[in-house]
């Protein structure tokens, strides 16, 4: 079976259900773009490994794949409670008290010094994955007295959730720092920071892991981040929509329109966009998803992600690759529903208005978001085939890709760890070529490189973005020509 495509790209967890040689395999001929490490889980020796596994069933399948390690972040842990769980009921009070010892059903210890500091009255604290909750009700010196709001049973050591805004942990952690000076010497395509509250966040991770310069990305889950959203994305190179924790931070009924907003912000700058949690959470069981889940994953689509991630789905699930399987056929039938032209008609308008204002045009390289925007309406003029985008560190690719154009794109870089970073980004096909000395040697053995891989043919019309190769890295994209193959 050969490997199926679509142009949204999909992110699979690999877990016990899936490290594997041969699920791997199954997964990337399935459609798996980028392979996601989750380090909350495992052993740092344990993620080498499967970083390696996923490097060598890339280059049996013959597939460019991007692997992608998730930092823990900032943990708070409710103390074990008894063998078999407790049941918090509605309405029942509880208290939380700082400490390391065991929990009950009425009084909770929490491993944070400083809870009883960082909580006020009229507080909401979620346990788990949110669905218990409690109310505080009162603060004193010895513990928080709180009113179960939402009950249900608790066991093990599940996670506590405090208001972010006051939570005194910081971002990165001593840990992730280490993870992450490890993964990078490993060479992982992507990190994603954890619990992002401010652009700084990931300035301490990228100087943690000097000299290399593996690409960050900011999951946003809390609310500073919603509100930081625009230093934050400025500042990353992808971020990922991680509506777990988001949906306890905020009103579950305000996930779809944050998502949307943040989505439809990272497309207009360029930003490669994930989203993420329980997209089909049911099939970690069951052989085919939810009527709720199918729509879900479609509108992700229609709001114009980059990408869609699969957790526990492909990590511990019954059936991996197809799980991949059908999310690939609900964006496809979605992506043929999208209004991708209305889209690019909209983003150009958005970007003029954006240079008019000196404080959202500074910092932009205003020479390739121009010249890409007329790329997608020469595109669809000429009825091009492909756009082809000749890039050293992705820019040009990603710029493009904000347009969604109905061409076929093509990245080409002659650096492997852009090649697979492109893997992120909507509808990108991403190839190896060699480092060339003139435009015109650059054009055409770009050209070449697409016909020899199958994407392009003699007789299609193509369009070659690039810039000057004997420029600076970072220097503009000021290239545009129009091909017809021969």
């Amino acid at each position: 079976m050969g490997i199926i495509e679509t142009r949204t790209k999909i992110v699979a967890t690999i877990g016990p259900a899936s490290e594997s040689a041969e699920v791997l395999d199954e997964l990337l001929r399935a459609g798996v773009d980028v392979v996601r490490l989750n380090l909350s889980h495992g052993t740092l020796d344990s993620h080498l490994e499967r970083l390696k596994a996923v490097r060598a069933a890339a280059s049996r399948v013959g597939q460019v794949v991007a692997v992608l390690a998730d930092l823990p972040g900032p943990k708070v842990r409710a103390g074990q409670f008894p063998e078999g769980g407790c049941n918090l009921r509605g309405g029942s009070k509880v208290a939380l008290v700082p400490g390391e010892g065991p929990s009950q059903a009425g009084s909770i210890t929490v491993d944070y010094p400083t809870v009883l500091d960082d909580l006020q009255p009229g507080d909401r604290v979620v346990l788990g994955d949110g669905a218990i909750s409690l109310g505080v009700d009162s603060v004193t010196a010895d513990g928080a007295e709180c009113t179960v709001l939402t009950g249900g049973r608790v066991q093990g050591r599940p996670g506590v959730h405090l208001p972010s805004e006051r939570l005194r942990l910081t971002t990165p952690t001593s840990e992730d720092l280490v993870l992450a000076r490890a993964m990078a010497e490993a060479g992982v395509d992507f990190l994603a920071v954890s619990f992002v509250r401010s652009p700084n966040d990931l300035r301490l991770v990228r100087e943690a892991i000097a000299p290399h310069t593996t690409r960050l990305m900011a999951k946003i889950e809390t609310m500073p981040a919603v509100t930081a959203l625009e230093s934050i994305a400025a500042e990353a190179d992808a971020i990922m929509v991680a509506r777990g924790d988001l949906g306890i931070e905020c009103p579950l009924e305000d996930v779809p329109h944050l998502q949307k907003d943040i989505i439809r912000h990272c497309v207009e700058i360029g930003v490669p966009v994930i989203t993420a949690t329980q997209m089909m959470e049911s099939m970690i069981t069951s052989p085919s998803p939810t009527r709720a889940e199918v729509s879900d994953i479609a509108n992700a689509v229609f709001d114009g992600t980059d990408a869609l991630m699969l957790s526990a789905e492909t990590a511990i699930g019954v059936d991996p690759a197809g799980v991949v399987r059908t999310m690939v056929r609900i964006a496809g039938r979605a992506e043929a529903e999208a209004s991708y032209s209305q889209w690019a008609s909209r983003l150009g308008r958005v970007q003029r208005d954006q240079w008019h204002d000196e404080t959202m045009a500074a910092g932009q390289d205003r020479i390739t978001m121009a010249i890409t925007h007329a790329a997608g309406q020469a595109a669809a003029d000429a009825g091009a085939h492909a756009i082809l985008c000749c890039t050293r560190s992705g820019r040009t690719t990603r710029a493009m890709a904000r347009f969604r154009p109905s061409a076929t794109l093509i990245g080409l870089s002659p650096d492997p760890a852009t090649v697979r970073a492109m893997s992120l980004s909507w509808g990108v096909r991403a190839l190896e070529v060699a480092t060339y000395h003139s435009t015109d040697d650059l054009v055409w053995f770009a050209v070449e490189r697409a016909v020899q891989s199958g994407l392009v043919k003699s007789g299609d019309t193509v369009l070659v973005l690039a810039g000057a190769p004997d420029r600076p890295s970072g220097a503009s994209t000021d290239v545009l020509r129009i091909v017809r193959v021969a």
